[in-house]
């Protein structure tokens, strides 16, 4: 596992990122100091791990800065993407009502990203005292199972085409017809649950149709409608956020 360390912020600072979110914004300032007192700010440069599959569980997270990358390793070696999180999501929160939970993924920084880390024991112990904070994390699983419901109806019903052209579209602003790839393609084909080469060859038939440009990272859309024709019947949550 690569080596990562801690940075410290103001107790105050944290709070307030704290009060942003879903799952803690029903707690008390007493409550948010206690889970402030017991976090710790994880600093992840590109490429390190935060745990890895298989890891005990006894933290969950939120980011806060880049992003990061939750995968599972296959007996061969190969990876499969489950969830790419941006900054404001948290993640292994649900792990807290496992026995002896570990974690199921290995979890990467896509680039520089801060994490915080959250003492699952202490939340657990909060939500014991608290109907109204038991009810928030309710509705953040749910959010996050109709996504998963979802992108499985997706990935069962419609082309590897229809999902990446779903992908480009969800990361094209819609005043601008250029914009960039942030991950690497071989994440996103991943994510999508395409081959490297099929992925490959969705873009290089994109490219010949002229529906699109693709210069290192560089994206730039030559016909929006012909691109959302193709992803019309997909509207894949692709980042399951």
């Amino acid at each position: 596992m690569h080596f990562i360390y801690t940075i410290y912020r103001k107790p105050g600072l944290m709070q307030r990122e704290l009060k942003n979110h879903l799952l803690f914004q029903r707690l008390s300032e007493d409550q948010l100091a206690e889970v402030v007192e017991r976090a710790k700010v994880v600093q992840l440069e590109d490429g390190q791990y935060l745990f890895q599959q298989g890891d005990p569980a006894n933290r969950f997270y939120l980011l806060l800065e880049g992003r990061m990358k939750l995968f599972r390793l296959a007996p061969d070696g190969n990876e499969k993407v489950i969830e790419l999180v941006n900054a404001g999501q948290s993640f292994a929160e649900a792990l807290m009502f496992r026995n002896a939970p570990r974690y199921p993924v290995c979890s990467q920084a896509l680039g520089k990203s801060s994490v915080l880390s959250i003492d699952a024991e202490h939340y657990k112990r909060l939500l014991r005292g608290s109907v109204d904070l038991c009810m928030a994390l309710l509705a953040d699983m749910s959010y996050r199972l109709r996504s998963l419901i979802r992108e499985i109806d997706d990935l069962s019903l419609h082309s590897a085409t229809c999902r990446v052209a779903a992908f480009l579209l969800s990361h094209a602003p819609e005043n601008s017809s250029e914009f960039e790839l942030d991950v690497p393609k071989h994440v996103i084909a991943s994510r999508l649950s395409v081959k490297p080469e099929t992925f490959s060859r969705i873009i290089k038939n994109l490219k010949s149709r002229e529906v699109l440009e693709i210069k290192g990272s560089r994206v730039r859309l030559l016909d929006r409608e012909a691109l959302e024709q193709v992803a019309d019947v997909c509207a894949l949550p692709v980042d399951a956020s």
